[in-house]
């Protein structure tokens, strides 16, 4: 998770599995009634999503950035502007994006923000992996990719041993996964060139 979705900026948590998905930061806390209408979203909102509020001493900035660095999911903005005109405004981790919403619709923007989360972090890794995963019908093949292209290699296999072994000792890879939706790159071992039985991602260990 912290390798396939984190930044520059520090983690980039999925909902699911983030222990904070929201945090509620007062701005301007010091201004009469702040501090009171952000706990009251937090209490509020604790049927909805995991939420905790941000009261400290620091300044908005410095909170901004700790939880970047947590990987929040969503930041949720409250100052005495926004108290007047009855909104808030909510940030997302991963792409930065600011958003308006009602104090009245929170209980069904929230959910809808994180599933928006959600997915934008699912679409970004598989692109990502999509991008770095290549095919190789040949050893020279497989050899050259593994040599110059980051990320994984499709290729065939025979199934025996010595040819698993062959290619970590030549090439340095070694198997990834056999995945269950198999693909037919070629008709026959990228090592050993009989007839090939499984199609399997290889990749180099760093």
């Amino acid at each position: 998770i912290i390798m396939t979705h984190g930044d520059d900026n520090g983690l980039v948590m999925p909902p699911a599995v983030a222990p904070t998905q929201l945090v509620v930061i007062p701005i301007a806390p010091h201004k009469p009634g702040v501090l009171d209408a952000a706990a009251s979203l937090r209490d509020r909102l604790k049927s909805v999503v995991r939420v905790k509020m941000d009261d400290s001493d620091n300044s908005a900035g410095w909170k901004f950035a700790e939880h970047e660095m947590k990987g929040v999911p969503l930041r949720l903005e409250i100052g005495p502007r926004d108290i007047e005109n009855n909104q808030c405004v909510i940030v997302r981790r991963d792409n930065r994006e600011k958003t308006v919403v009602s104090l009245d619709e929170l209980e069904t923007k929230l959910p809808e923000l994180l599933k928006a989360v959600h997915d934008g972090l699912y679409q970004k890794a598989l692109a990502r992996r999509e991008s770095m995963t290549y095919s190789a019908a040949s050893m020279s093949e497989l050899k050259e990719l593994a040599d110059n292209k980051p990320g994984f290699i499709k290729a065939m296999w025979c199934g025996e041993l010595e040819c698993e072994t062959a290619l970590k000792d030549q090439a340095g890879v070694t198997s990834r996964c056999m995945p269950f939706e198999q693909e037919k790159i070629a008709d026959t071992c990228v090592c050993c060139s009989k007839p090939a039985k499984h199609m399997v991602v290889w990749g180099k260990a760093y």
